[in-house]
């Protein structure tokens, strides 16, 4: 156990410089793009204001937190983040193996399991992610109070946490309000990342022909995966609760498969 919490200390070791600069960066965009979207509505208010847009009696503009934030302008840093993550599924084991040093022999002969190189990799992708997430989540109520003080309280609404995650569609799709479908969806999330692990493997295992195979694998998984839900979905007379309970047997189905194949690669095709 000692042997693969230092591994993936390691791992996530190795990520922290691009890891702060993706928060930095997600901080400073969403700030900047918050602050200019935010005076350009209040400049807007004023205009109308001044040209007498607003008939006597009329209530000012008002907007909320929530209204701030739907646009693709905002998302940007957090869908950067997305495809960071996402290349580093490959960088990680790449790196060990194309690196100044092929490191992922000192790995593979560490006095412990090989599998632990396996599981260290996926937690440390799995810590990063819900690092991301939860920076995120913290960012908001601060961007809240950013909005709160530079917006005059006669144009101030408020906005329930609730609002703010649907107005922005990455932060809804990220954050579904419904646990079932939260974790099904961070499931799925991690079993695509175990199939590219296994995928990974099998091109490491057999080079030139295990191209074909690791793109065979992850095809399989995939078409399985879909045309079950297709299958599901459109001619099934099962509930909707009934169907996710389906999708999450499979996802676990093919995630054994696929954590079972990735131990047996590194432990009997894999050598030093």
């Amino acid at each position: 156990m000692s042997h693969y919490l230092k591994l993936v200390h390691m791992e996530i070791h190795r990520f922290r410089y691009p890891l702060a600069a993706m928060m930095g960066l997600t901080l400073v965009w969403q700030m900047v793009t918050l602050i200019i979207h935010v005076n350009g509505k209040l400049d807007r208010a004023a205009d109308a204001l001044i040209h007498n847009l607003l008939v006597n009696g009329a209530a000012l503009e008002r907007f909320s937190f929530a209204d701030m934030i739907p646009g693709m302008l905002y998302s940007l840093p957090i869908l950067a983040c997305i495809a960071a993550l996402s290349v580093y599924v490959f960088l990680i084991w790449y790196r060990d193996w194309y690196g100044r040093v092929s490191f992922i022999y000192r790995l593979l002969m560490l006095p412990a399991s090989r599998k632990h190189v396996y599981l260290a990799k996926l937690t440390a992708i799995v810590l990063l992610v819900l690092g991301m997430l939860s920076f995120q989540l913290l960012l908001l109520p601060v961007e809240q109070w950013v909005f709160k003080l530079i917006v005059p309280a006669e144009h101030f609404e408020a906005s329930t946490f609730g609002d703010v995650v649907s107005a922005n569609l990455v932060l809804d799709v990220l954050l579904p309000r419904n646990f079932d479908r939260f974790a099904l969806s961070y499931l799925l999330g991690i079993a695509a990342v175990i199939v590219i692990f296994t995928a990974i493997l099998l091109e490491r295992s057999y080079r030139l022909a295990g191209i074909l195979y690791a793109v065979g694998y992850a095809s399989i998984c995939t078409f399985v995966f879909l045309y079950t839900m297709y299958l599901m979905w459109t001619g099934s007379y099962l509930y909707p609760e009934e169907i996710i309970a389906i999708e999450f047997a499979i996802g676990i189905l093919i995630t054994a498969v696929s954590i079972w194949l990735g131990f047996r690669l590194l432990k009997k095709k894999i050598t030093v």
